[in-house]
């Protein structure tokens, strides 16, 4: 059995406990906010500590689940000889600072919930997400340490260098942020549009609803990169724009149809089927029913409803091969079924 120490016990930080117990580890727990302390103790995720100092003797593995700031700070003071790693964002600041005596690795699970906070915490959290170990000061045996630890919670390791990883991150989620954030902004303003709003909307804006507070320090020190992938973007943005007011369709077309196509070679190999909800108790269980028995390999869950209820259409995204056994369950239980678009 294993020890080890979670340093902040928000919404990562309590996942990695629980799934750390899953996997028969003990966790101590510290976080400044007595609060969130308590509902990761309530939930199983960690045993209470009394200071950093004390979750951290005995340990075998430190994680580093606070903002940037509380995890710089921890870092440059910490004195063990366990293994140390931290879940932070950007990861150059981390790289740099790493006393030398510490066995670091910096890491990254691209992994979260629009919850913040302990009480959204699950020891499932981390299956098939790609979590980012970077190999700029591990040796090599703390490195596949840390890959195992990883991969054990049903995480994919991947291995890549601090600089890379902040350059990787600007595009594939600080970049998003902003733009959900921008559009988020541009919409609000007009009644008329908010009562408007679709699916397609409310899914490239959803990131907007997360957990606020600790990105503006994390967009601060990966300025550089966020900064050359707004640019990219609005590069792009601009090439659109002067070839829509030309009205070179052709042009417009071959971007369109580029994007399609790529963006398909993104997503898993999987189909989604739409299910009709009434505006009834019971419609939910009812689908849950038709999952169990048809035993799909369910990928996705969407719903779509109407702004003041009135039921909905559930997008449930499975393997290609398992949209038939799953349109015929559904129209067993008596829904109105069509293959997604």
């Amino acid at each position: 059995m294993s020890q080890a120490a979670i340093i902040g016990t928000g919404l990562i930080g309590a996942s990695i406990g629980l799934a750390l117990r899953d996997q028969g580890w003990t966790t101590r727990g510290w976080d400044p906010s007595s609060e969130a302390m308590a509902v990761a103790v309530e939930r199983g995720a960690v045993e209470p500590a009394d200071s950093i100092h004390d979750a951290i003797e005995g340990a075998d593995l430190v994680v580093l689940a606070g903002p940037l700031s509380a995890n710089l700070e921890t870092l440059v003071a910490l004195d063990t000889s366990a293994l140390v790693t931290d879940v932070t964002s950007v990861k150059q600041p981390l790289i740099t600072h790493a006393p030398t005596r510490l066995r670091f690795v910096g890491g990254h699970p691209m992994a979260g919930r629009e919850h913040a906070g302990p009480g959204a915490a699950s020891g499932s959290l981390f299956r098939g997400a790609a979590w980012i170990l970077c190999d700029d000061t591990a040796t090599v045996e703390d490195l596949a340490r840390m890959q195992e630890i990883a991969a054990s919670l049903g995480a994919n390791p991947v291995i890549m260098s601090a600089e890379h990883h902040d350059r990787v991150v600007a595009a594939i989620s600080h970049l998003p942020y902003l733009l959900a954030v921008a559009l988020v902004d541009l919409v609000a303003g007009n009644p008329d549009t908010v009562d408007l709003v679709s699916g397609s909307f409310r899914d490239l804006t959803r990131v907007a609803s997360a957990e606020s507070a600790w990105w503006p320090e994390v967009l601060a020190a990966n300025s550089s990169s966020v900064g050359e992938a707004l640019d990219d973007l609005i590069g792009h943005l601009e090439t659109l724009r002067e070839d829509i007011e030309k009205g070179d369709l052709d042009s417009v077309a071959e971007s369109l149809e580029r994007a399609r196509v790529r963006r398909g070679e993104m997503a898993p190999p999987v189909a989604g089927v739409e299910v009709i909800l009434a505006d009834r108790p019971g419609e939910i269980g009812r689908v849950g029913h038709a999952l169990r028995t048809s035993r799909v390999d369910v990928r996705d869950l969407q719903l779509r409803h109407a702004v003041h209820g009135g039921g909905g259409i559930l997008t449930i995204s499975v393997r290609a091969g398992e949209v038939e056994t799953l349109r015929a369950a559904l129209i067993r239980e008596g829904f109105e079924v069509e293959e997604a678009s």
